[in-house]
This record gives structure tokens, sequence and C-alpha cells, in this order.
């Protein structure tokens, strides 16, 4: 029997008013509609987790580098093309090139350039020339006084194996940026581009200097630390021989090879014949150049500053001298590098071994031995590595190139022994010696 006061039949012990069932239903019904017209909570993204670079991943590092001065070129270069040979410290798979124009007042244009493996003289192993682009032409333009880098090129370098980097110069400039001595071989074609040739034929005439080019980083699988050596004709390697690589700063990089690991570092050249250290007459002064010879080169940790004999010649007393060497240092310690102050070779030719000469001389060393240090990170003894042990003031024989001043390979062997090694930086990335992961090949 239904119920009268409600609606659908009754249920036993329930009771439901027609009032309290309309709110249950009309509550519902909207709940339901705001839940349709409330937007979707958006599903929880997971936080991106950002490794932190590696400290020990590829990098680039300078392999080689040359310190240019301004020079007015003698040979027909014009439309010709140059075939620099240069001896990489650093093993990679990429390479880039540095040309200059320091010097000039002029734009100077760049025609096609390439870097390849060196086979013998002027010939290079087949396969191995690749174009190098500058952000990504053919051809450069380098601005009056600045440098230019070039886009990475997919060459292996392997440590101590010559590569060439050739250039043409549709229309040099009246001063160029040259190291006139490289005491190695380079070379100039007939007229024509021979960038992409592989032969040695066209490149009959030979070069003894570096032009334009002043620097060759490699990509290494492991950072790799250099220790720039700068200063004038000794670390030049004047007397040491023509296609020998024995200056002191080569002797130096085999020490270091020899010893590996963590102990390794390339060893830069930045010496420069006739330079001094208080002004710019024999090219640019250290001052000057350790900016963009050490602090902005690429890997450079380190730098061992010989020099001071040019500037005893000029008649500068000691206490200049002194205050320059003081100068570098802390300029160089600035910068947050390490630099290794040395005391000054023997010498008793011309305006180097006068009196007044050796006394300055004795003047400088006594500083760089008792006062070096608390500018320097380091000193090392160039003068008593050299000296005859009978006569302090001159060279010993058999470490005299012949003239009094500058060394013989033995005499810059002993220059690169006085440096204590365990000093320098190294590279800590290479304590760990398992096989750096790039393919060598000759193509």
């Amino acid at each position: 029997m239904g119920d009268p006061r409600g609606i659908g039949p009754m249920r036993a012990g329930v009771r439901v008013p027609v009032a309290a069932l309309a709110a249950v239903v009309l509550a519902v019904v909207g709940t339901l509609a705001l839940a349709a017209e409330a937007p979707a909570e958006p599903a929880p993204v997971p936080a991106r987790v950002t490794a932190p670079p590696d400290p020990c991943g590829p990098a680039w590092a300078a392999a080689w580098q040359a310190s240019p001065q301004a020079v007015a070129p003698v040979l027909p270069l014009a439309g010709r093309t140059l075939r620099m040979l240069v001896r990489p410290q650093v093993t990679g798979s990429q390479v880039r090139v540095r040309l200059s124009n320091r010097f000039g007042t002029a734009p100077l244009v760049v025609g096609r350039v390439s870097a390849g493996t060196v086979a013998e003289g002027a010939a290079l192993v087949p396969g191995t020339v690749r174009p190098v682009a500058f952000a990504g032409r053919p051809e450069a333009v380098v601005a009056p006084g600045a440098e230019l880098v070039s886009d990475p090129v997919p060459l292996v370098a392997e440590a101590g194996r010559p590569i060439a980097v050739s250039l043409v110069l549709p229309d040099p400039p009246r001063v160029v940026a040259e190291h006139p001595v490289a005491l190695q071989t380079s070379y100039l074609s007939s007229p024509g581009d021979f960038s992409l040739d592989d032969r040695g034929a066209a490149f009959g005439t030979e070069v003894g200097s570096w032009m334009v080019l002043t620097r060759v980083d490699v990509l290494a699988p492991r950072p790799v630390n250099a220790v720039v050596a700068m200063g004038d004709s000794i670390t030049d390697g004047v007397g040491s021989g023509f296609d020998t690589d024995s200056r002191w700063s080569d002797a130096l990089s085999e020490r270091l090879v020899r010893r590996g690991g963590a102990a390794t570092m390339a060893v830069l050249n930045a010496g420069i014949s006739r330079n001094e250290l208080l002004t710019d007459d024999g090219g640019d002064s250290p001052l000057v150049r350790v900016g963009r010879e050490v602090v902005e080169v690429p890997g450079a940790t380190d730098v061992v500053l010989h020099i001071g004999t040019n500037d005893i010649a000029a008649g500068r007393e000691a206490r200049e001298i002194v205050g320059g060497l003081a100068r570098f240092a802390d300029l160089t310690r600035a910068a947050g590098r390490r630099v290794f102050l040395t005391t000054i070779t023997p010498s008793d030719a011309g305006e180097h071994g006068t009196p007044r000469a050796l006394a300055v001389r004795e003047e400088v060393n006594r500083w760089v031995r008792e006062q070096g240090p608390a500018h320097a990170d380091g000193v090392f003894d160039f003068a008593a590595a050299v000296a005859d042990p009978h006569d302090p003031t001159r060279i010993r024989d058999r470490y005299d190139a012949g003239d009094g001043l500058h060394l013989s390979g033995a005499g810059y062997r002993a220059l690169a022994d006085a440096v204590d090694v365990s000093r320098l930086s190294g590279s800590p990335c290479l304590a760990d010696q398992s096989p750096a992961r790039v393919a060598l090949s000759d193509g």
C-alpha cells in the first residue's frame, strides 16, 4: 500500500520527505556542474635534472704558438700559397687555426686555407687535407690590429707529429705579422692556389719563418694545460740548429712527456729574437704580450719568463730591469696564472759582456734568487745551469753555441733541466691514464 505522504513505494522504517529528496538531487547536480566547469588539475611535471658540466670532458687546448713581429715581406707572396709546418703538442680530433693582422693598418684578405698531416717536406698525407672555414666562409678578412680564429676543422692531430697550414694571400700588405726565426722549414709555392694539393711539387721555395699564422688549437678528449716559455732569442732557440726542435722549450716538453699523466703539459714558445723587457724595440715586450700570449690562450696556466740580457746591452740599470720583472710577475698572477722568473744567463759577448753589463746582470740575478719568490710562484736558476764553473761570467764551453751569448742544444737542455717541473700546474685531468677516446688515423 502506498504512503500518501511520500512518493514511491514505502520501505520498512524509511520515510523520505519530498523536500529533502529534492535538496539532495539539486546538490548532486550542482556538484557535477561545478566539476565539469573547473579546469583539469595539471599533471605534475617531473623536475628536470641538469648534469653539471664535466670538468674533465673534451676541451680546446693551445697546441702550438708563435709570437709575431711586424715584418715587411721580401718574398713574392701575392697569389701564391704559403705552407707552414708546425708541431702540435696535444692530441685531439679537431683543430682550429688563428690568423693575425696584428700590425696591419688595413684589412688582411686571406684566400683559401687548409690543414693537413705532413708526410715529408711539403707533401701531405693523402686524404688528410681539410679546408678551413671562417664563420662558414672559405675566405677570411682579418681586421687591422686583430686576430681571427677559424671554425673547427675535423682533422686528427697527434702530439709531436707535424701538420701543415696552407693559405693564400691574394694581395699581401706591406707589413705582415711574422715570426722571423722559426728554425723550421716551411714552403712557398709557385703562383697559384695549391692549398688543397697534397703533393709538394708546387712548393719550390723554402721559408724560414711563420707568417700570419700565430696559433693552432686542438680539441682534446680531456683538458690539457700549457706552460708558456716567454723571452728573447735564447727562448727562441737561436744556436740550436734548424729543423732540430732543440729549443729549451722543446727539451722541457720532452721531460714532461716522459713523466706523463698529470704532469703532462703543452709547452708553448713565446720567444722573440732581440726582445727586451722594458721597450718594444725588439718586438712587443712581455709586459705587452702577456695578455694575448698567456692570459687569453686556452689552457695556458703557467709562464716561465727568461729575459733581460738585451736590456742590459741597451744600457738599462738593474733597478729598472728588476722593476719590470716584478711588474710582469704581478700582472700575471693578478690574472690568475702562475709565473716563474729565471736568472739571466751569462755572456761575455760585446755589450752583453762589458764590466758594467756583468755588474748589472749579477745584481738582477741576486734579486731574482733572493726577492723573486715574493712576486712569483718560483724561480729557476738558468744562469747557474749553464755557467762555466771556473768563470761564472761566461757560458760553459759545451753549452756555448759559439758566440758567447746563445746556447747549443746541450745548453738548452741544461736550461730545461733547471726547471722544477713539480712546481708547474700540470694537467690534473690526465691523472687518469686510461686511453683517450679519439681515433687516430692517416685518413
